[in-house]
């Protein structure tokens, strides 16, 4: 029996369609969804000749409700669009590819509106390029696919959307991923207290001497398809830099508020690609909620028994919080705000916390109460290995900070030492290539992990003087070759960015708050004269260490589980809770990556704009100084260093 095929639309393209189907199979044609739909469509199609979105959006409430699976084809802006094959009882909708390709767009704003207008309205009247030659050529291809939906092969429309240029007539193919956020197909769980239990699992080591539960070879295999497309991706673009010490490759994740780049740098231009795409994956789960719906909205008075209360984790002083333009306002215990649910390890039970301060605050302004970034949070292919790598990021960034406010003179280690060849040529090449000597520093604080401070000094005579980064990992060396590698991605680009804007830099020098950006810190300590605020640790006449003397940190542990678990131990000796809210989305966990972010009450977050510290509720930051031996009684708020921190 021949298969039941309705065609819905008016115009060359339905014609045409209708033409060369109903030799094979049964045709029934409709001009709009007013008409009665036949009981048992093997498949329907909506064609037009121009872009009406209204219409794919009727398309996809009727044929949910009748379980039928449909495609589409049209013509929009010079370009013939076909697909998705849509299957109701599956994620990945008209909507779902419709907002992937938006996104892709330098216009996305434009085009968002354009669309939201159309779909109130009759859609787009007359699409100038939508010749006879091109919609028969569009027909013939919607022709074959329908051919291999219904001979039940692998339809390429299955997950992709095909774009032909109708002017040159060239066709492409470009997979995309279901919008966890869709209103039509998405299926997101609400969050709640019983899913947001950790019960941590075996995550076995790749190698004895690895960190990591996945390898580079097995993601690749999914990394660049499912998720960097030029048209449809979550990422959409890729640059190479052939100017940068080491292999630098930055990929774009385009937001609705611009282009956000993430970067990778190793010692390879493969894996630096990599770990962008996985880069630019954490910081796409870290911006919203999108692995849950919340639901808890209520105040902390209302919820202290089983919520984390902010302050722990450090808020802005009230001095800031009164300052004219202050882009955020004091916290109210009284006020409801969103709650996410995350897990308590100190505690052993889910824990409240503010959604705020699990997600990205940046754009929260006066609804929000405190400036939260990226902090904590962590991409890995175990929950436990995310867990894990955020905690290493969260003591990273509070060494440092620590280490600033403080002022404290860090033992200086002797980097010529470390037993390690490849370190070895990668300090040997940043001296060489980029002209720049390289200082490290044990940051290592009361915990015991191994953290370090590296400082790039400038040989030439022009570009920055002094570039800071950080790193901490059970393995010292992997902490220097992180910090290092962050040091190179800088050198030479932050070098002509210096010469170019040195007054701008030198007024922030004289007025610190005037360093408002993420850059302005790290471009600050580029001059000259601010070389004095770093003296504490420049000191020379002070010993170079041995680097495997100072940094120690025994683990022989096959599965990183139980790395994991003496971290935590240490954390609750110390009586420092870690909370961890698991950021992970469909997008990623569809290929076995987990994203989380890390909260330590206590531990110092990095933040950016010199009005925007935060230290309010630290008391750690008055001990520790004490508790390592770098002062004789604990420090006071005004005792604190009050210029911008270097970290860039």
């Amino acid at each position: 029996m021949s298969a039941v095929i309705l065609v819905v639309g008016e115009g060359l393209l339905a014609d045409h369609m209708c033409e060369e189907l109903s030799s094979q199979y049964l045709v029934f044609r409709q001009t709009d969804f007013g008409a009665i739909v036949p009981g048992s469509v093997d498949l329907a199609l909506v064609l037009h000749d121009e872009w009406n979105p209204s219409v794919h959006q009727k398309a996809e409430e009727v044929f949910r409700q009748t379980n039928t699976p449909w495609l589409r084809g049209f013509v929009t802006f010079g370009e013939g669009v076909i697909g998705p094959l849509v299957r109701p009882s599956r994620q990945g909708c008209s909507r779902c590819s419709d907002m992937r390709r938006l996104m892709t767009g330098h216009d996305r704003n434009e085009m968002w509106e354009i669309q939201k207008r159309l779909e109130l309205t009759a859609g787009i009247q007359q699409e100038a390029w939508a010749s006879r030659t091109g919609l028969l050529h569009l027909s013939h291809l919607v022709v074959d696919e329908v051919r291999r939906i219904l001979k039940g092969k692998q339809a390429q429309s299955e997950e992709k959307v095909c774009f032909i240029n109708l002017k040159t007539l060239k066709s492409s193919w470009h997979r995309f991923l279901p919008v966890s956020l869709c209103q039509i197909c998405s299926q997101l769980p609400d969050d709640s207290l019983v899913n947001a239990q950790i019960t941590l699992q075996q995550s076995p080591k790749l190698t004895s001497d690895s960190y990591r539960s996945r390898s580079l070879d097995d993601l690749n295999n999914v990394l660049v398809k499912d998720y960097l497309d030029q048209r449809t991706g979550l990422m959409n673009d890729k640059m190479v830099n052939l100017v940068h010490t080491f292999a630098d490759v930055s990929v774009n994740l385009p937001l609705f508020e611009g282009d956000e780049r993430t970067a990778g740098r190793t010692n390879s231009f493969a894996v630096s690609e990599l770990t962008a795409i996985l880069e630019g994956l954490e910081r796409y789960c870290g911006l919203e909620p999108r692995g849950k719906r919340t639901v808890v909205h209520d105040s902390y008075n209302h919820l202290k028994n089983q919520a984390l209360n902010p302050i722990e984790v450090g808020v802005h002083a009230k001095e800031q919080y009164e300052r004219p333009g202050f882009p955020f306002t004091e916290f109210d215990p009284d006020r409801p705000i969103d709650w996410v649910w995350g897990y308590s390890f100190l505690q052993e039970r889910p824990i409240l916390v503010p959604q705020l301060l699990a997600y990205y605050s940046l754009g929260c302004g006066s609804r929000g109460f405190v400036y939260e970034t990226s902090n904590g949070c962590a991409l890995g292919g175990s929950l436990e290995e995310a867990i894990f790598y955020g905690i290493m990021e969260v003591v990273e960034r509070d060494s440092f900070l620590m280490t600033w406010y403080a002022q404290m003179p860090l033992p200086r280690l002797d980097p010529a030492a470390i037993d390690d060849q490849e370190l070895q040529l990668m300090i040997e090449r940043m001296r060489a290539v980029a002209g720049y000597d390289l200082y490290l520093y044990n940051s290592t604080m009361e915990h015991g992990i191994p953290s370090i401070l590296a400082i790039a000094k400038n040989r030439k005579e022009k570009g920055m003087n002094l570039i800071c980064a950080a790193g901490s990992h059970l393995d010292p060396i992997r902490a220097v070759k992180t910090a290092v590698h962050e040091l190179t991605g800088m050198m030479l680009s932050l070098d002509e960015k210096l010469e170019a804007n040195q007054e701008e830099y030198v007024r922030m020098f004289h007025d610190s708050s005037l360093v408002q950006q993420m850059d302005d810190h790290g471009m600050l300590y580029g001059l000259p004269e601010a070389e004095e605020r770093l003296q504490f640790l420049l000191d020379e006449n002070r010993p170079l260490r041995p680097f495997h003397l100072e940094l120690q940190w025994n683990s022989e542990h096959l599965d990183l589980t139980e790395d994991l678990r003496e971290i935590l131990q240490v954390f609750r000796r110390k009586n420092l809770d870690v909370i961890v809210v698991d950021q992970t989305t469909p997008e990623t966990s569809r290929n076995g990556l987990y994203c989380v972010k890390v909260l330590i009450p206590g531990m110092l977050p990095m933040t950016f704009g010199h009005h925007l510290t935060r230290v309010t509720g630290l008391e750690r930051i008055f001990k520790v100084p004490m508790e390592l031996g770098y002062s004789n009684e604990p420090l006071k708020a005004e005792q604190l260093n009050p210029h911008p921190h270097p970290f860039p």
